[in-house]
């Protein structure tokens, strides 16, 4: 079923998603990657506070390639979300609703997406000059000497993603198996 949503999103939103849904998302998302997660948790760590609110946010898991000429951002592809495992469920604990990346996520992150009812979309890996699209706006706003894994604030016009873990737990890449045997 095709959904069309406005980041930021609320529970109410991501209750309303189900695992396989093709998903266009609207409105504002931010990235980070591994090294950016690293840094906002040794921000936790040492009692400060995140350069974004976690509540109610998505974050993307990409880092971009320059844009070219008259473009905002440059290919905007997905990377690998098992890298942000062990970040994930404090964030989400913290308020995220939702992440965008490219693969299986462990036990824990499920666990963390049902207890907080958020959800985790992937996009398509390799199909990053096409994603590029949908981002109208990227502005740095952290981490700027990290380059690429620096945090941005996105705007993004029907970014297509599909729901593979959705706020029960259902999880895509599991009913598609189970659905082949």
């Amino acid at each position: 079923m095709d959904q069309y949503i406005t980041a930021p999103i609320s529970e109410k939103d991501t209750i309303k998603l189900h695992s396989g849904d093709y998903v266009y998302i609207s409105g504002t998302i931010y990235t980070a990657r591994d090294a950016a997660h690293k840094r906002m948790q040794e921000a936790l760590e040492r009692g400060e506070e995140l350069p974004v609110d976690m509540n109610d946010n998505i974050i993307y898991y990409m880092g971009p390639s320059p844009a070219r000429e008259g473009r905002p951002i440059g290919s905007a592809g997905p990377t690998t979300a098992s890298r942000m495992d062990k970040y994930a469920p404090k964030l989400l604990d913290m308020g995220l609703k939702g992440m965008i990346g490219k693969g299986k996520r462990s036990q824990e992150v499920t666990d963390a997406i049902v207890r907080n009812k958020a959800v985790y979309f992937a996009a398509v890996g390799g199909a990053g000059a096409l994603l590029s699209k949908s981002i109208v706006a990227s502005e740095v706003i952290a981490y700027d000497d990290l380059g690429t894994e620096a945090i941005r604030k996105l705007t993004v016009k029907n970014f297509p993603a599909i729901v593979v873990i959705d706020s029960e737990g259902t999880n895509l890449y599991e009913t598609a198996i189970s659905k082949e045997q």
